[in-house]
């Protein structure tokens, strides 16, 4: 299927109706395999505490946010532009209510400026720039972002693409944000292989 297919809402619709599992794209909050692959919880904690009021756009139907709330992140509000998905993410965590769903736009959010302490989007933005209109529609996303966020905020973004091809969208001096880039390894099938993070094609790079 063309990767273009992932910036229309139709088929996230179509997908998650036909597959409602949870799935996670590119990392899991934390690796079964810590000694290889630590997943995502240790670049968080570098950034994030438990107590942050925290934004997940575009959170489809991964497991990240449950994961959090399990490791003492409980003030996570999850947005997507499917309705579908948030409709099964409410089922699914209706015993949590602390955590909270609702249908929305990341590039048109409808909270108060400077509400969140951190927003987290994972593989959010290399969606977007598979959709028409892909360059302006993520400054839209950023723009957003950027108001919504508190001064000393964080934009924890997850992606798979390459720092060269990502960082121009982020460097604006719109938005005065200091960019940093981590890198942390693809999961694989094997618990023994160790990855080559110097190989662009065995990690995902978090900013």
């Amino acid at each position: 299927m063309a990767a273009a297919q992932y910036g229309k809402l139709q088929y996230w619709d179509e997908r998650y109706t036909k597959d409602p599992e949870s799935f996670d794209w590119y990392q899991r909050y934390e690796s079964a395999w810590r000694a290889i692959y630590s997943g995502l919880k240790d670049t968080m904690d570098q950034f994030m505490k438990k107590e942050d009021s925290i934004l997940m756009a575009s959170c489809g139907s991964s497991r990240l946010t449950e994961d959090m709330y399990e490791d003492g992140f409980t003030n996570i509000v999850n947005i997507d532009a499917s309705k579908v998905v948030i409709e099964q993410m409410t089922q699914r965590c209706e015993d949590k209510p602390a955590l909270t769903w609702q249908v929305m736009n990341v590039m048109a959010l409808e909270f108060p400026d400077e509400s969140f302490d951190a927003v987290i989007a994972k593989a959010t933005m290399d969606a977007i720039l598979c959709g028409e209109g892909s360059t302006a529609n993520v400054a839209k996303m950023c723009t957003e972002v950027s108001r919504v966020l508190k001064p000393s905020g964080v934009f924890f973004i997850v992606s798979y693409g390459v720092p060269d091809n990502r960082l121009n969208y982020l460097e604006q001096e719109d938005y005065g944000w200091q960019v940093t880039v981590h890198t942390i390894a693809k999961p694989t099938v094997s618990a023994t292989a160790v990855p080559d993070t110097k190989d662009a094609n065995s990690v995902h790079y978090v900013s």
